[in-house]
């Protein structure tokens, strides 16, 4: 009897260790999951002005629960979603209270549908326009976890609420470095709205977008959420270097670095016979700069002469600009075994200038993208001036305009012979 409950005991004991085996890793699994799993806020302006009726012949208020609840329906599973209202509660004339008006509808984490679209049923266009102040708690509602990070604000009015600038506190937000993108969308902006949420956007590397139609609001809105759920490429951190000599030795792969102004940065990357190197780089401002600016990328040989360049310009307080270039090197099919590579140096350059009483340090962020890859096959049908073999296609089409010209002018002169005869 003792030996059959030392057994029976035995058994149970297994069975344990072997549930909690399998229990053990399968919960590691989920928190890892949710760990990595992409985020969304989406913050809303439930102000006073959302009760204006010129969205398809709704109000604005009715236009956005509509797309939310469409948007809803289609967001991803990995995704966790939540929903932040600013202006719903207070309908007061006190500014100090009315600032402070922001709160979390939905919090962020897996998605009830049900659950969500019967909070945001629940919004009624009430009080102020605190952007600045619900862009803070937007940014902690996103707190922890590895994945993607993304606000999504949808406004029809511009910040109540200064001197908190909204434009200063999506800098801020980046500033951390915590990988967090802001996307605006405007109901029906007026100028002063548009320029608002398009610094706000471009402070954080995020979008834009003017809406004045419903299916316009649900289409971004979804696209956006989406995105949050597209594989993350994180950038890599590095350091230019005032002469190409001394410049660290890029692979393909996503930089960023930071450039003062009036400074210069200079990277090496090393290209081999029959690739092509591929680069471009942004700069962005991320501060107030005077307005009329340039970004110079140059590829050049390490005794300096150029090689490519790519120019862009740009105007404005706060923007973005980018360009790029690309650089094939032949396959020398004379020379056998192996050819060392060729270093080719790029040069970043841009003319931002600092408003006045605005700190010059640290230098703007720059994001710099390498791409070494295989070069087009030299026995393809392009070759010199993208044309290749095409120039036998280019001469018959030449010969044949001319010859159906020729043919054409004896005809209409004939003709007008016979009808001077006539």
């Amino acid at each position: 009897m003792i030996r059959t409950q030392r057994l029976a005991a035995g058994v149970c004991a297994l069975l344990a260790a072997l549930t909690a085996g399998i229990a053990f890793p399968a919960g590691a699994n989920a928190d890892e999951t949710t760990a990595t799993a992409p985020k969304v806020d989406l913050v809303i302006d439930v102000s006073g002005s959302m009760r204006a009726k010129d969205i398809d012949g709704q109000s604005r208020m009715a236009a956005a629960k509509q797309a939310f609840n469409e948007v809803l329906d289609a967001t991803p599973e990995e995704v966790q979603l939540g929903i932040r209202t600013l202006g719903a509660n207070y309908p007061g004339d006190d500014r100090k209270t009315g600032c402070k008006d922001t709160a979390q509808l939905y919090p962020v984490g897996p998605l009830d549908r049900t659950e969500a679209k019967t909070a945001v049923a629940t919004l009624t266009p009430t009080g102020w326009t605190p952007i600045g102040p619900a862009l803070l708690k937007a940014a902690e509602d996103l707190d922890g976890g590895e994945g993607s990070k993304r606000i999504v604000l949808i406004s029809d009015g511009e910040d109540t609420c200064a001197p908190l600038d909204p434009c200063e506190v999506a800098r801020e937000i980046a500033a951390k470095g915590i990988g967090l993108t802001i996307d605006t969308l405007g109901l029906v902006p007026n100028t002063k709205l548009r320029q608002q949420l398009s610094c706000i956007a471009e402070a954080t590397g995020g979008t834009f977008t003017s809406v004045e139609h419903t299916d316009e609001l649900t289409d971004k809105v979804n696209q956006l959420v989406d995105r949050a759920a597209d594989p993350v490429v994180t950038p890599v951190a590095t350091t230019g270097a005032d002469q190409c000599a001394k410049a660290p030795t890029l692979k393909s792969g996503l930089y960023t670095d930071r450039e003062e102004f009036g400074q210069q940065r200079w990277y090496r990357v090393d290209v081999p016979d029959g690739y092509e190197l591929r680069a471009s780089v942004s700069a962005a401002a991320d501060r107030e700069v005077n307005p009329s600016y340039g970004l110079l990328l140059r590829a050049t040989t390490e005794r300096g002469r150029e090689i490519v360049r790519g120019e862009a310009a740009g105007n404005g307080r706060t923007d973005a600009i980018s360009t790029g270039l690309r650089y094939p090197k032949a396959e020398r099919e004379d020379v056998e075994g192996e050819v060392a590579p060729e270093t080719v140096c790029l040069q970043v350059t841009h003319s931002f200038s600092a408003a006045g009483g605005v700190k010059t340090t640290p230098g703007l962020p720059l994001e710099l993208t390498v791409d070494v890859v295989h070069g087009p096959d030299a026995s393809s049908d392009v070759a010199a001036f993208g044309l290749g073999r095409g120039w036998w296609l280019l001469g018959a089409l030449v010969l044949t305009g001319f010859l159906a010209g020729l043919v054409w002018g004896w005809l209409s002169r004939w003709r007008v012979a016979v009808w001077r005869t006539n």
